[in-house]
């Protein structure tokens, strides 16, 4: 069916926890005054944090995140995958033959209802099951926002760490497709990115979708997952057959370079990298880096780059104003004010709603980028 014509123990009462285990604490989480917000990581529970070289399928993205999915239902009876129309692989095809495997009491389709979807979602994780709960387009996830803002995210904190909802990971395809318009192309992240209590992850490949995926599932906190769609056929690659995760809040520097660090995520990053390849004609070395989550992100990998290279650029489809470019741009010009060579640089949407006809004029586009970093270098 298309939519619409075309997602431990007790600690102080005075200091509840948000999320899961803290480096600070030895597995309950605790506030640490001067340190970071604190996430138990799903690099605590599993051994395996990088692909290995085994053997691999040249597969694209849908078939990646089919993969995780089998992995996830093959190796854990107690997760469950559902959404509108997963039961017969989904309009992306990412649940393809999963029902007919593991049987419609794991694998189902729900009403039209994202704000039910993500409620039982919560409901099911909070029984110590792993919810996969799909999003049809991240565009109708706003009427599930109160669930994941105001339920999930605040479950572990209200009950003082007693009940929680880790195991609830929210899919859901994002940004521009070429043909989508307004109503199934936008890029929500930055909304999600305000509230304490969840993590966002967006892959840019099918090998890190199935890698970041399958640590989302397992992290013990709730997590956002943003699949780029324009991706789930057109990116196309060697994916390690075997089960492996690659670790959250982990950033990547996809590509190394000495002139200005440019900073993104996923579909976003392919035409960063065709502007990396444009300007080195011109003698300009740019270094390239994949945030893959956004919250809590990388800022110290990030704060090294612009350290070294003296310039930032941050590139995203969402629109520019209130964009977790923002926040980028922000925590960078506070924390490297002193080795800046040039003001922070933000390529973004516009501040339109997604346009169907003008989306080439909208997008962050190649030649954009290209003359932000030449301002940026001849600043």
């Amino acid at each position: 069916m298309v939519r619409r014509r075309f997602s431990f123990g007790l600690v102080s009462r005075l200091s509840s926890p948000i999320y899961g285990r803290s480096p600070c604490s030895g597995g309950i989480w605790t506030p640490c005054l001067g340190q970071k917000r604190s996430f138990m990581t799903a690099k605590d529970l599993v051994e395996s944090e990088e692909p290995e070289k085994k053997v691999t399928n040249r597969i694209n993205m849908f078939s990646a995140i089919n993969q995780a999915l089998h992995t996830v239902l093959d190796s854990d009876p107690k997760s469950y995958v559902f959404g509108e129309d997963v039961g017969f692989g989904g309009v992306f095809r990412c649940t393809t033959a999963l029902r007919d495997k593991f049987g419609r009491h794991r694998v189902f389709n729900t009403p039209l209802c994202e704000q039910a979807i993500v409620g039982f979602g919560i409901g099911l994780a909070s029984m110590g099951n792993r919810a996969i709960a799909e999003i049809q387009f991240a565009d109708y996830i706003f009427p599930a926002l109160d669930q994941i803002v105001n339920e999930a995210a605040k479950y572990r904190y209200r009950s003082g760490n007693l009940f929680n909802c880790g195991g609830l990971t929210v899919r859901a395809p994002y940004g521009a497709v070429g043909h989508g318009g307004h109503y199934h192309s936008q890029s929500p992240e930055a909304f999600f990115c305000h509230v304490p209590g969840i993590k966002v992850v967006i892959p840019r490949s099918p090998s890190q979708a199935k890698g970041l995926l399958l640590a989302s599932i397992r992290d013990p906190n709730p997590v956002v997952f943003f699949e780029p769609k324009w991706l789930y056929r057109l990116a196309v690659e060697e994916v390690p057959v075997d089960d492996y995760t690659l670790p959250l809040s982990s950033a990547e520097v996809m590509r190394k370079g000495s002139d200005i660090t440019l900073v993104g995520w996923g579909a976003q990053l392919a035409i960063m990298e065709e502007a990396c390849d444009e300007v080195s004609k011109l003698g300009i070395s740019c270094e390239l880096i994949d945030l893959r989550t956004l919250i809590p992100w990388d800022k110290e990998l990030v704060e090294d780059s612009v350290n070294k290279t003296g310039r930032l650029l941050v590139s995203h489809e969402a629109p520019v104003t209130g964009g977790f470019g923002a926040e980028i741009a922000a925590s960078i010009t506070n924390s490297c004010f002193l080795r800046l060579q040039a003001p922070v640089s933000r390529v973004c949407g516009l501040d339109t709603p997604f346009p169907l006809v003008f989306e080439p004029f909208y997008m962050p586009t190649k030649n954009k980028i290209v003359d932000a970093i030449k301002a940026s270098v001849n600043f």
